[in-house]
């Protein structure tokens, strides 16, 4: 399979297929006699894997982890699990923070009269 037919299937550009070769996340795929990439049914497994972990928010880094736990015969479902559970706390932390933001922005815009006047309280909070 070609790298436009792999991107079809996938989701993804070839530009972001090149991109994760590069990066060394995806697994060099093989070339034809025409110099072309040529994928095998596992690369184009992985490929899945990594928009769909991208997706959900995982990292480059956690994502060659998650790779290479997918090409361990002897990994354990439990390490797998421990990874999304990890990822679940990181974004719960972000929720956590996205709030705080919100509240502070509203406070923030609940302050300023939102008039002609020069006098901007948002600017004079941020600015002391």
């Amino acid at each position: 399979m070609n790298i436009s037919e792999v991107a079809k299937q996938t989701g993804l550009t070839a530009k972001n297929i090149r991109f994760y070769e590069e990066k060394q996340v995806a697994s060099l795929p093989e070339r034809g006699a025409n110099g072309y990439r040529v994928y095998n049914p596992q690369q184009v497994a992985e490929l899945h894997l990594i928009r769909r972990s991208r997706i959900v928010g995982f990292s480059l880094e956690e994502i060659k982890a998650l790779l290479q736990l997918t090409r361990d015969p002897h990994r354990k479902s439990a390490d797998v699990k421990a990874r999304v559970m990890a990822k679940i706390e990181e974004v719960e932390e972000k929720i956590k923070e996205l709030h705080e933001m919100k509240k502070t922005l509203k406070a923030l815009a609940e302050d300023c009269p939102g008039d002609g006047g020069a006098r901007c309280p948002i600017i004079e909070k941020l600015t002391s």
